[in-house]
């Protein structure tokens, strides 16, 4: 995505692709973030100020957000802001427990590892167009 200096965490909306704008906003947040572009702790934009820069609805800022912070990538700390959280967050964790789960699943299943990678590496391409 081509640097815009006028927007520090070089975010620009295409209107030409099918993701929402706020599915835009939150995977390139998660990108920068999880790139380390955007260090832990770094304080992000109000929902406003973003929406604003964007040229977007507040809301669109702010379902982006809520998203990135279900995923551990940032966190509200109330009236200071919204910052970058600490890498290995939630969003490993929460990783690592589905991994958990769908193996045990998959083992009640009778799945041979094989197959149980198989269908990971399948559900994969699928959800990452790969």
């Amino acid at each position: 995505m081509p640097r815009n200096p006028s927007n520090p965490l070089s975010i620009i909306i295409d209107a030409d692709v099918p993701e929402a704008p706020y599915e835009q906003v939150r995977a390139r947040i998660a990108a920068l973030a999880r790139g380390g572009e955007l260090p832990t702790g770094y304080k992000l934009p109000t929902v406003r100020g973003l929406a604003e820069e964007l040229g977007l609805a507040a809301n669109t800022v702010a379902k982006a957000y809520r998203a990135l912070e279900a995923d551990g990538v940032i966190e509200t700390r109330g009236r200071n802001g919204t910052f970058v959280a600490a890498a290995g967050g939630v969003a490993e964790r929460e990783l690592a427990e589905a991994a958990q789960v769908f193996a045990a699943r998959a083992r009640r299943l009778g799945a041979a590892q094989d197959a149980a990678l198989g269908a990971v590496r399948d559900a994969l391409r699928a959800q990452y167009g790969t």
